[in-house]
């Protein structure tokens, strides 16, 4: 009898743990995103841009500033658009993003990257690149909600 109260309690539990779990995915929510962030590298590199986050209906400012390093040179100019999912509000998007990575081009090149940040934020990224950039590196990139 009392195995069964347990038993009948841990299952509670769990099944209550879980709901609460989905109501917080439940509120989550997705928006999209696009951005342009010029490129400058010889080992170390440097990136900035700026664009645009639309969230529910409304478009919000954003600033992007990065590094990089590894085995990267060049100069590049890639414009990204994507998706950015689970987020509350426009704010979470602000955050730090890391990649490993390596590509290239020459004039014009395709990318595509899944970040996360540490709000759990994801961004879904399609690129098109243009310059000279090669790299094998380590990169970070920060962006900010203006």
């Amino acid at each position: 009898m009392m195995l069964s109260t347990r038993i009948r309690s841990v299952a509670i539990a769990v099944i209550a743990a879980g709901a609460v779990s989905l109501a917080g995915a439940a509120h989550a929510d997705s928006g999209t995103i696009r951005f342009a962030v010029y490129k400058a590298a010889f080992f170390v590199g440097g990136s900035g841009g700026e664009g645009t986050l639309t969230f529910q209906g409304r478009r919000y400012p954003i600033s992007i500033a990065g590094v990089s390093g590894g085995l990267a040179f060049g100069v590049s100019k890639t414009y990204f658009q994507g998706t950015v999912r689970h987020i509350r509000r426009a704010r979470d998007v602000t955050g730090v993003y890391a990649a490993v990575g390596g590509g290239g081009a020459v004039g014009r090149g395709a990318q595509m990257i899944i970040l996360k940040n540490d709000k759990g934020a994801q961004l879904e990224l399609t690129g098109k690149q243009v310059g000279l950039q090669v790299n094998a590196d380590l990169s970070g990139m920060a962006i900010t909600v203006k």
